[in-house]
């Protein structure tokens, strides 16, 4: 069965839905993954996040969070002392332990307000994938014929045709076709891609729409299972583990809570004995202030922010892992063609043989190259055109014939009467003119190995068996390409370019575009191999790929990118999927999990570092009228014990929600190493760390007063 055959059956332009082909939203019009959010705190997010904080008081869900499940603990703990207070009369310390029970919990809604505002914005955009999610109909061919059944029936293994207007039911392969899909419903971009059979362009996800032509897909996943499911669940957090990284700082966390809550449990017999009494409640502020709590409450956030900076840049993480992988990377391994370079070669320079004039030469590459529509040939007959204005010519009225270029010969050209003109690869044409006597000049052998030198790649020209002089292929460098490896070298991170160029070609092009190493003549095989050995060395590499051939290497690196226009197994190898098909969106995956690290570690530094300043406002406050002498450590100057205890739970409370949006943004990113990261750290969040909590706890202490809160 063709697709002739069927379109006796259904009119070609016509959906199985009976609309019309490109009916409904136009590709503008559908939300991509990228177009979801366009704020990250519109009114309805930040209230689905304030009720979603109410639920996560669950001790089942707070757990996994050891800091803020022991300040929910304590906050029960005030709260049952501030009931006891009312209950048995106790006036006096009945209002000062409600305000310290209220900071307490409005502590522990804030660290949830923070996790939910991350979360939430996974859930939109879940919720904007799940509305591109329809049943569909779909017509499945079997050996009995064809039938129609709705996608929701279809199972891995099966075939079904896609036609024009028509949405592709599920996942899969082109097994055979060619056709321009709208994918705007999964990356927002509105720009037709081209899927057709074999190669690395045949993988289909379900719910694009096919624009023109029709194809036959091979379905590659069952219901539940596909890359839109995948998707939903990944964006919404509904996978999302702890990384490394994040349980090494969960497990110093709870080291640091456990110490603190000895030293804290110790200060009542201290107090006994010294002839004083300490509340609970103050005990539990203490505690509280002294925990790490900022960074225990915005800990989670932090990573899921990560991974949702990823999805804005069309780049889907398969698991905070990876993004974290991305940010401990040290070596970039990056494909030349279309990472690197722009990805065609083009024609800048004929070089003619001794004896021949150039615009001879010209005229022989161009009709050579008529018929040839590749970028390549392209670019030289417009070269011919530009510098000796040889216009096009019609070849059925010269009476020619175009050979084609074929992998075994590595040559093209064309047959004219009493003309044979080929051009092709040095080798080629060397082999092609010894089985006809002739052979290279010393002069053009030497133009060749010029044209390598520089990174290009020669075309030998030649008519019948003469020698017309060689075409200067050069690959382009990316704009900007060379500044971008530079702020990784800062970085420490290493680049390397794999090419299957020859080595004088591959030297140049990296020369030019500033990569600190280049393998050449490389197969699929060597980055696997390359892989291997930058991780015996203890290195974490990141490597990106679209081809089946890409699929081992891509599932040994640490961080592999596999493009969304690739291969079905190249995608499920990589734990990383570049939307746009951007190979150079590597660099970026990069920066990002940097980022990440970079935000974690500034606030772990923040939070830290307001210990000390909390130290000096509640330690004086407790023991100052025991021991005078502990009134020299107030050099904030507060007002009261009480009204210093009460300021700096209140101040431990709000500076969680001032810094949820450097949370969910991140800190700003700079290409620094990471002793110079760490430098600034101490220097901006350790030195604001100190600073902000004297000055905000010396405000607060100010307002409290002038409300009569003492």
């Amino acid at each position: 069965m063709d697709g002739h055959d069927n379109d006796l059956a259904l009119p070609r332009r016509e959906g199985i839905t009976g609309k019309p082909a490109g009916s409904g939203r136009t590709p503008k019009e559908t939300p991509g993954v990228r177009k979801t959010i366009q704020s990250g705190f519109n009114r309805a997010l930040l209230w689905h996040a304030f009720k979603d904080a109410f639920v996560k008081l669950h001790p089942r869900l707070m757990w996994g969070n050891p800091v803020m499940f022991v300040v929910e603990i304590v906050a029960v703990l005030t709260t049952f002392f501030a009931l006891r207070d009312a209950l048995g009369g106790r006036a006096a310390a009945l209002w000062f332990d409600v305000q310290i029970a209220a900071w307490l919990w409005i502590t522990v809604l804030f660290a949830n307000f923070a996790e939910a505002l991350a979360e939430g914005r996974g859930k939109a955009q879940a919720e904007s994938l799940r509305r591109t999610r329809r049943e569909t109909r779909a017509r499945r061919l079997s050996a009995g014929g064809m039938e129609i059944v709705p996608s929701s029936s279809l199972r891995k293994g099966d075939v079904v045709l896609v036609q024009a207007g028509e949405v592709i039911p599920c996942d899969g392969e082109v097994i055979e076709g060619i056709a321009s899909v709208d994918e705007s419903a999964v990356t927002g971009e509105s720009a037709p891609v081209i899927r057709e059979s074999g190669g690395d362009r045949s993988s289909v996800t379900g719910g694009t729409r096919v624009l023109s032509d029709w194809i036959k897909v091979r379905i590659t996943a069952n219901p539940g299972e596909t890359f839109l499911d995948r998707m939903i669940h990944l964006v919404e957090g509904a996978r999302r583990q702890k990384t490394p990284n994040e349980i090494a700082l969960t497990i110093l966390l709870v080291g640091l809570s456990i110490i603190f809550l000895l030293a804290v449990a110790t200060l009542e017999p201290f107090a006994v004995y010294s002839g004083t009494t300490v509340s609970i409640p103050v005990l539990a502020a203490l505690l509280v202030c002294l925990l790490p709590t900022t960074i225990g409450g915005l800990l989670s956030a932090i990573g899921i922010a990560g991974m949702d900076r990823l999805l804005k840049r069309n780049v889907l993480a398969m698991s905070g892992r990876a993004v974290e992988a991305a940010g401990d990377v040290d070596v970039l391994l990056l494909d030349k063609t279309g990472t690197i370079t722009l990805g065609n070669r083009m024609a800048v320079e004929f070089v003619p043989a001794p004896g021949i004039s150039p615009e001879r030469l010209a005229d022989a590459a161009q009709l050579a190259s008529l018929a040839d529509e590749t970028p390549e040939g392209r670019s030289i007959v417009v070269l011919a055109k530009e510098k000796f204005n040889l216009r096009e010519r019609d070849l059925s009225a010269l009476g020619a014939t175009f050979v084609p270029f074929s992998a075994q010969h590595r040559m093209s050209g064309v047959d004219l009467p009493g003309r044979q003109i080929r051009k092709g690869a040095v080798d080629a044409v060397e082999k092609y003119l010894k089985e006809r006597g002739g052979a290279l000049s010393p002069q053009v052998r030497s133009a060749v190995e010029e044209i390598a030198r520089k990174g290009g790649t020669p075309l030998v020209v030649v008519e019948n068996s003469h020698v017309l002089g060689v075409i200067y292929l050069k690959d382009v460098v990316k704009g900007g390409i060379k500044e971008k490896f530079t702020q990784l070298r800062r970085m420490g991170i290493k680049t390397v370019m794999i090419t299957g160029d020859n080595h004088l070609t591959a030297a140049a092009i990296a020369a030019e575009a500033g990569v600190d190493d280049f393998v050449a003549e490389a197969r699929p095989e060597t980055k696997l191999r390359l892989i291997r050995e930058y991780q015996a060395k203890g290195h974490l590499v990141a490597m990106t790929g679209d081809g089946t051939n890409d699929a081992p290497a891509l599932a040994q690196a640490d961080v592999g990118v596999a493009m969304n226009a690739g291969t079905q197994a190249a995608k499920e190898a990589g734990n990383m999927v570049d939307l746009d098909n951007n190979p150079a969106k590597l660099i970026e995956v990069v920066e990002v999990g940097k980022q990440m690290l970079m935000t974690r570690g500034a606030l772990t530094t923040f939070s830290i570092a307001n210990d000390v300043a909390k130290y000096f406002a509640l330690i004086p406050a407790i023991f100052a009228a025991t021991y005078p002498e502990l009134g020299a450590l107030n050099i904030m100057g507060l007002s009261t014990p009480r009204t210093a205890i009460l300021s700096a739970v209140i101040f431990n409370a709000l500076i969680i929600v001032a810094l949820i949006p450097l949370a969910l943004r991140g800190v700003a990113y700079r290409p620094l190493g990471a002793g110079a990261i760490l430098r600034r750290n101490m220097v901006i969040y350790g030195l604001g760390g100190l600073v902000i909590p004297f000055v905000g706890i010396k405000l607060i202490d100010v307002i409290l007063v002038a409300l009569g809160l003492r």
